[in-house]
């Protein structure tokens, strides 16, 4: 899996994060999501786990099947937010531990950590102890619910915060439908947003840092990400009092925009505006609902929502979903299939957007991975390093990077400071 056709061509590709040091203390998804796109931009990204590892490395069924067929290989949930990173083992609830990391975190440009609020403070690892060492240290920490307020001293999970967030209140089918009842999003979107969130604002405190020699603490949390996601609802409740409320697969404020059943499958319309409104008509046959004044503009088709669904629903119920789709395409309406994942990944222009591929290890064996999305055309993201082993790295590093001979990580290892594999 390559970032570039001269990546894969064994041409040297530029990286925008060259030089710039990571120091993973995260664990499940948010911080690791964050971590993860800033290696995939080039820095060198060090996951320091405790000795018995992330917790998703268990999160599974599916696990990825080891070369050697002994045991049990990573979590794919693993696999998904821990590329290009190196992983080392360290139990800094002993104090050699804590020593050695802080001496990976003076070599620093960026930590990023998920403990609860304070939860670090105790092993002179929070980001006033760091921060008079390392005064250039940008120091991320992401927690459920922020570094002060009422909930501060709270755990988060995601699931929790897509309920408090108010995303789950405008998500699912109405009350009185089947299976009415606020619904949660399918993956974890309030986690994945807040890392997100979480490296954009370490890049731009990053670039503080570089301009002045200033590091800074970034306090990014899972409900404030959530209440961001709202985004037009929030606004239209500060705006005009709406308070949103779940209607299934329509939209609040565009009409027609919704799922359809077409005569063999499900399909996703989304008409933005009065041409793509007639062109739609138009395409199924029924330019008599583009006249009808009950739809003329999309104010109007909000207030008379039930009569024109209704009747589109009729039409298109006779139309086959993939031979529609194409036509209003052609005719500039956005339409598209619902995929189930394994036709997402089958599509011909998801495959030619490289969305997915596989990392080698060094022993051979290949690790799925879905690509990072954007394209930068200089310094295009790529895939250096699979997701690690637990503590694979563990002496690699303490080697190079903090100058440890053989004998100094085996009495470490010996006393429960430091895993090895």
């Amino acid at each position: 899996m390559s970032g570039t056709d001269a990546a894969a061509q064994g041409q040297a590709t530029a990286h925008a994060l060259d030089g710039v040091r990571v120091l993973d203390l995260s664990r499940v998804l948010a911080g690791p999501w964050c971590a993860q796109m800033l290696g995939d931009l080039g820095a060198d990204v060090i996951k320091v786990e405790a000795l018995t590892g992330d917790d998703t490395r268990a999160w599974g069924p599916p696990f990825l099947p080891p070369a050697d067929g002994q045991g049990r290989g990573e979590s794919a949930y693993y696999l998904s937010a821990n590329r290009n990173k190196r992983s080392i083992t360290i139990d800094f609830t002993k104090p050699e531990g804590v020593a050695l990391v802080k001496k990976l975190a003076l070599k620093a440009d960026i930590l990023v950590e998920n403990f609860k609020v304070g939860g670090l403070q105790r092993f002179g690892l929070d980001y006033a102890s760091l921060a008079a060492i390392r005064p250039s240290l940008v120091y991320c920490s992401i927690t459920g619910y922020g570094q002060d307020g009422p909930y501060a001293g709270r755990g988060g999970y995601d699931f929790v915060a897509q309920g408090m967030g108010g995303i789950m209140s405008i998500t699912g089918h109405p009350d009185g439908e089947p299976g009415g009842e606020p619904m949660k999003a399918g993956v974890a979107i309030c986690d994945l947003f807040t890392g997100v969130y979480a490296a954009t604002a370490v890049l731009a405190a990053l670039r503080h840092a570089e301009r002045t020699g200033e590091g800074q603490h970034i306090d990014c949390c899972l409900l404030d990400s959530q209440v961001a996601m709202l985004a037009n609802q929030g606004m239209s409740y500060l705006v005009g009092g709406v308070v949103g409320q779940r209607i299934g697969n329509a939209h609040p404020t565009v009409v027609p925009y919704r799922l359809f059943h077409g005569a063999d499958g499900d399909m996703v319309i989304a008409v933005g505006n009065n041409r793509q409104f007639k062109a739609l008509c138009a395409v199924i046959g029924r330019p008599d609902i583009y006249d009808d004044p009950r739809f003329a503009t999309n104010t109007d088709r909000i207030h008379n929502r039930a009569a024109l669904e209704a009747g589109l629903a009729e039409a298109l119920a006779g139309f086959e979903v993939a031979p529609l789709i194409e036509r209003l395409s052609d005719a500039g309406v956005p339409a598209g299939p619902i995929n189930t994942i394994d036709k997402v990944f089958a599509d011909p222009h998801v495959k030619h957007r490289a969305m997915a591929g596989e990392i080698a290890r060094a022993d051979g064996s290949q690790v799925p991975s879905v690509a990072y999305p954007p394209k930068l055309s200089k310094t295009p993201a790529d895939y250096r390093r699979p997701p690690p082993r637990l503590g694979e790295d563990t002496l690699q590093v303490l080697r190079d990077e903090l100058g440890l001979d053989a004998a100094d990580c085996a009495r470490l290892a010996a006393e429960g400071v430091i895993g090895t594999r």
